[in-house]
């Protein structure tokens, strides 16, 4: 199976996740099957059958998890010498040149499963991201997004 690129962060918030599931929630359902099944019959029992189903999402979580860990090839950018090239788990500071208001900007490059445009983090598979990887701090790039071209300058690239 391919090796699927995670920052340090992103693997640390799964690790916590899966702890949590492992020693908070999966026996938190365990108690509550047991209890559902105290009440008699099982046919007609919707605690029983709601925490199965809750066991279910839980258990199907935790495979996700331990899989998409099991793929992850970490990479933690803190440790790696900044030399003002975009690479995958930088944090890039761009100007929009098509737009007039000369705002700046800011992405973090992660993994898909990290990916959270509310907090400014975009996949390493996303346009902007594949126009941006390889450039240095400077640069323009010509970004192919799905309303067309825009022009980035790369004002910096940071490795926090």
């Amino acid at each position: 199976m391919n090796r699927v690129p995670m920052t340090a962060k992103g693997a640390e918030a799964l690790q916590a996740e899966l702890e949590e599931l492992k020693k908070v929630v999966r026996p938190r359902i365990v108690a509550a099957i047991a209890e559902a099944r105290e009440h008699g019959d099982l046919k007609e029992n919707a605690e029983y059958h709601a925490a199965r189903e809750q066991q279910g999402f839980a258990e199907g979580r935790i495979q996700d998890i331990e899989s998409k860990l099991g793929n992850a090839q970490i990479i933690d950018i803190t440790k790696m010498t900044n030399n003002g090239k975009v690479i995958f788990g930088a944090t890039v500071v761009l100007i929009n040149l098509d737009d007039d208001s000369a705002d700046e900007i800011q992405y973090q490059i992660v993994g898909d499963d990290e990916a959270d445009l509310k907090s400014n983090k975009i996949s390493v598979n996303s346009p902007i991201a594949r126009g941006l990887i390889g450039k240095e701090e400077g640069e323009v790039a010509n970004i192919q997004t799905p309303g067309g071209a825009v022009e980035y300058e790369i004002a910096a690239v940071l490795y926090i």
